[in-house]
């Protein structure tokens, strides 16, 4: 059964033709998993140890000085500053946020948010986009759709989900229509299930 991230899937459904399904080719491909190739990761580790933590968001600094990859000492500081535009004088703790797998059509995808964020009081299930690429409608739509119907059984009936363009400081809560959008959502697993062995 094919297992694949919800970035992952998101790439997937925002291409079309032949690009979508290089797209599917590449990721069923690629090497296994391993941190050292993992770029953002110091970045998102900065940010759950500083809420974990109870910090304030000077402890962002403290992430590049850690760095020795000049191409992420390079992109670093537009997502910490990012991180800080979006902080403002937002009043924000910590809680671990739920995670879970969408299953449809012998397709698993991992919906793994990284944050849990209370703001001014309120609880938010935050997925981060971390990417310099200008950030699409259409992934805007997906992930806080995926999240809620992954994880709305382990929140809270207030809880919110939302996706974070870092780099923008601009938090996207979910905007359609879970019922409406689910069956397309289905499709596009149909799709990479009926592709996947042949590749």
């Amino acid at each position: 059964m094919p297992k694949i991230s919800l970035t992952d899937f998101v790439d997937v459904v925002s291409k079309s033709g032949s690009p979508k399904q290089t797209k599917v080719k590449q990721i069923k491909n690629r090497p296994s998993y391993h941190p050292a190739t993992d770029f953002y990761k110091p970045f998102r580790e900065g940010l759950v140890g500083l809420h974990v933590a109870g910090k304030d968001r000077s402890y962002l600094d403290n992430i590049i000085p850690q760095l020795s990859d000049l191409k992420k000492v390079a992109n670093y500081p537009e997502l910490i500053d990012g991180y800080k535009k979006w902080w403002g004088k937002k009043v924000i703790g910590w809680f671990d946020p739920p995670r879970g797998t969408y299953t449809n059509s012998g397709v698993d995808i991992a919906v793994n948010p990284e944050l849990g964020l209370i703001i001014d009081g309120k609880r938010v299930v935050i997925k981060l986009y971390n990417k310099a690429e200008p950030i699409t409608q259409f992934r805007i739509d997906m992930v806080p759709l995926l999240m809620e119907l992954v994880l709305r059984g382990s929140c809270e009936p207030d809880d919110k989900v939302a996706l974070l363009d870092v780099r923008k400081g601009k938090l996207h809560y979910l905007s359609v229509n879970p019922v409406i959008a689910k069956p397309g959502l289905d499709a596009e697993l149909a799709y990479i299930a009926a592709l996947w062995p042949h590749l």
